[in-house]
C-alpha cells in the first residue's frame, strides 16, 4: 500500500476529504521526522514507537571491490511495534 492508497482507505473509513487526509499524513510524517531528528521518540500506545538507534562505527567491505572500508557511527530511525499491533499481525494464532 502506498501513501495514496492509504489516504483512500482512510477516506473510506472516515468520510473525510482525501485532501484533508493528505495534509494530515504529511503533517504526521513531518512531526515524526522532526522529533526523531531531535533524538526524541513518538509513542503510540498499542500501535508502536518510532525512535532512533545508534550504530557504532565498524569495518565493512566495498561489495564491488572487496576492499575494507571504515563505516562511521550513525543514528538511524527504527519502529518498535506495540503489543496490539503484534497480536493483530500474528498469523500463527
Amino acid at each position: 500500500m502506498n501513501k495514496n492508497e492509504l489516504a483512500l482507505a482512510i477516506e473510506g473509513r472516515t468520510g473525510l476529504a482525501k485532501e484533508d487526509i493528505d495534509k494530515v499524513l504529511k503533517a504526521f510524517t513531518e512531526v515524526v521526522a522532526e522529533e526523531l531528528a531531535g533524538d526524541g521518540k513518538v509513542q503510540m500506545i498499542g500501535f508502536g514507537t518510532f525512535e532512533t538507534a545508534k550504530r557504532a562505527a565498524h569495518e565493512g567491505r566495498n561489495p564491488m571491490t572487496g576492499e575494507k572500508i571504515q563505516v562511521p557511527a550513525s543514528r538511524t530511525p527504527k519502529f518498535k511495534p506495540g503489543r496490539s499491533l503484534k497480536e493483530r499481525v500474528d498469523l500463527s494464532e
